[in-house]
């Protein structure tokens, strides 16, 4: 089985300090976190920024900042959200695709989000893979349920995607998919062979599903944005300690934790 992949995913979008005072939120804060993560096992630091009143923007130079400090403290593989928050139109979600990351969130579909609803047409869908394959960045393909696995098969063989694909199955949240382990199972068998995945369980489902994933040779994404507590009731200290846990547990069975580098590979990205 290959190695681990651990993906921080730092922020997000509708996380505050009230709910999460260990949040990170400015630029060094977030690139300090995403060094911390590094140094725990994390290999892919996922990003969304936040401006100075420390709301949700998809600004290029807030971006910008965050990517030239992060890689001034660790080798992680800086992986932007073009996902943004439910607000945000496409053209400002699409800003960071122009920093020319080795990765970028590409979501697959329209699906509803709590209260809101997350949009993503076909056409915009199309948009956003266009400018990735011009640019080079491999998308990381953000399926929220089975119908956005089809989408993007459909759009591998219009040779809109490129081959091999990288899955993130995000599961959990209210109104789309839930994030039981049948849940789980049923993407990963849906997925063509050769694909990679991780997989990102909304609040309860985080450990489980990182868990499920050790297990079935994916890979595990961890942080605040899917989840704020260590334990029922107990906030984490911060996104490292989440990480470390993950990158624990997956020695204790048996499976090494990848370096960034040892990611690249595995991803097939080029530096």
């Amino acid at each position: 089985m290959e190695k681990l992949i651990i993906t921080a995913c730092l922020t997000g979008a509708e996380v505050t300090r009230e709910q999460q005072p260990n949040l990170p939120i400015t630029p060094d804060e977030i690139a300090e976190a995403a060094y911390e993560c590094c140094i725990a096992g994390a290999s892919i630091v996922h990003i969304h920024a936040r401006d100075k009143e420390g709301n949700p923007t998809q600004d290029y130079e807030v971006y910008k900042e965050i990517k030239e400090k992060t890689e001034a403290r660790c080798n992680i593989i800086f992986q932007p959200s073009t996902g943004g928050a439910v607000w945000h139109t496409p053209q400002q979600r699409m800003q960071p695709i122009e920093l020319k990351p080795e990765m970028a969130t590409l979501s697959m579909g329209t699906c509803n989000f709590g209260d809101d609803v997350f949009t993503n047409t076909e056409e915009n869908i199309r948009i956003f893979a266009k400018r990735m394959n011009e640019l080079k960045v491999k998308p990381e393909l953000e399926c929220f349920e089975k119908g956005m696995v089809d989408t993007c098969i459909r759009f591998a063989k219009q040779g809109i995607i490129k081959t091999p694909m990288h899955f993130d199955f995000v599961l959990g949240v209210p109104g789309a998919m839930g994030g039981e382990l049948r849940d789980l199972l049923y993407m990963v068998e849906s997925i063509p062979k050769g694909s990679t995945w991780t997989v990102a369980g909304v609040g309860r489902h985080q450990l489980t599903l990182n868990t499920a994933a050790i297990m079935l040779g994916g890979h595990a994404r961890t942080g605040f944005e899917d989840n704020i507590y260590y334990k029922k009731g107990e906030l984490a200290k911060s996104n490292a300690q989440l990480v470390e846990r993950v990158a624990r547990l997956s020695k204790e069975l048996g499976r090494e934790v990848a370096t960034p580098d040892e990611a690249r590979i595995i991803l097939e990205l080029k530096k």
